[in-house]
């Protein structure tokens, strides 16, 4: 499971889920990739879910880059337990995925494979996303 070996702030704010990506909604290591389209959080599970998915249908065929990483944690209060008595522990890592973010870039394929592949993850996302790549890009400037 995907986590920081280390963090400055043991309980965070939950914060705003509102905006676009100003950073990393660009193609930057492969070919093709899958972007986000709303804002939500993706959990470390989501993540792994999806890098399974495209790495079982590639067979290791192409090279995969996970753009995203879960560093926010999330606390949840035990079940029947009293309001008060402060925050409740971690209970799992989420990263905050804005409109525009490229998820999962990969390279070494076809633009068939990869667009099935990356069909495959999106059915493990909670959110819409697209299938872009390289030649879309420059057809589009």
């Amino acid at each position: 499971m995907l986590m920081p070996a280390k963090v400055k702030h043991r309980k965070v704010f939950r914060g705003k889920r509102r905006g676009m990506a100003t950073k990393g909604n660009k193609l930057e290591f492969g070919d093709f990739g899958l972007q986000a389209m709303e804002n939500d959080w993706l959990t470390a599970r989501q993540i792994e879910a999806g890098r399974i998915a495209i790495n079982r249908f590639i067979k290791r065929g192409g090279k995969l880059w996970v753009r995203v990483f879960p560093f926010k944690p999330v606390t949840k209060k035990p079940v029947e337990v009293r309001m008060g008595k402060g925050k409740g522990d971690p209970e799992f890592w989420v990263d905050v995925v804005k409109r525009g973010r490229v998820l999962y870039e990969l390279e070494g394929v076809s633009e068939d494979l990869a667009r099935e592949a990356m069909k495959l993850a999106q059915r493990k996302l909670p959110f819409k996303t697209r299938f872009i790549s390289r030649a879309q890009i420059g057809a589009g400037q």
